[in-house]
């Protein structure tokens, strides 16, 4: 959960989201060190009164100015790749969970069980319990079970929406006639919110995410319980 005045990331709950942030700072390290020399070379060329007439025609400092840039860049790019690649790979899921987006609810649908399906609703400001969250409770949980792979589908049966939980790194689009895929997989049990992060229509901030991770004991208990009250 994000704090008042907080200014970094949420805690991170997966791998890909580990290694996001990790990215995130070996990125700003870049920028801040990129920033800070160009800062420099500023101020300098601002206070200083000695100049050098033949500096700007130096061959070595083109080669330089060319090279550097370059090789920044593929510093870059390689650990970012290669998380792309880690995004998109899903080896052998335990469970494929669809969700779809509607004006202005999630509907979730356990592929791998007959009859397991359920619409997740916001829970109204005057109706939630103490110690519930404004705008992000919902009545109806997705619980899933922790330290496994788990596919998620994603799809809209009416406008552009998009399924976003900041702690497990996932944010997929939600479209009309397209089904996209995403990975998720929790290190550690514990309660995960979300919103729709497409900009969906006048209800748009009212239909939260709320995962719920548990041991994989736990889910078999709930989804039979689920299943018996369908």
């Amino acid at each position: 959960m994000p704090y008042p005045m907080q200014l970094g990331f949420q805690d991170a709950t997966s791998p890909i989201m580990e290694e996001l942030m990790y990215f995130h700072d070996h990125t700003l390290m870049i920028v801040f060190l990129i920033s800070s020399l160009v800062l420099y070379i500023i101020i300098l060329m601002l206070t200083t009164k000695l100049t050098h007439t033949s500096t700007m025609d130096a061959q070595e400092v083109e080669t330089i100015w060319t090279i550097l840039p370059a090789a920044i860049l593929v510093l870059i790019a390689l650990p970012s790749l290669r998380i792309l690649y880690m995004m998109d790979e899903i080896y052998n899921p335990y469970l494929t969970v669809k969700a779809m987006g509607h004006q202005w609810y999630w509907s979730y649908e356990y592929t791998d069980y007959e009859d397991l399906a359920f619409d997740s609703y916001m829970i109204p400001t005057q109706d939630l319990n103490p110690g519930q969250l404004r705008l992000l409770e919902v009545d109806n949980r997705v619980v899933l079970p922790m330290e496994l792979p788990i596919r998620m589908l994603i799809s809209s049966e009416d406008v552009l929406h998009a399924w976003a939980v900041p702690s497990l790194g996932l944010k997929t689009d939600a479209i009309p006639g397209r089904l996209n895929q995403a990975t998720l997989t929790s290190t550690r049990p514990g309660v995960y919110y979300g919103q729709c992060s497409e900009i969906c229509g006048s209800n748009h901030s009212f239909m939260p995410i709320v995962l719920e991770m548990t041991t994989l004991k736990y889910f078999e208990k709930w989804s039979s319980m689920m299943q018996a009250s369908l």
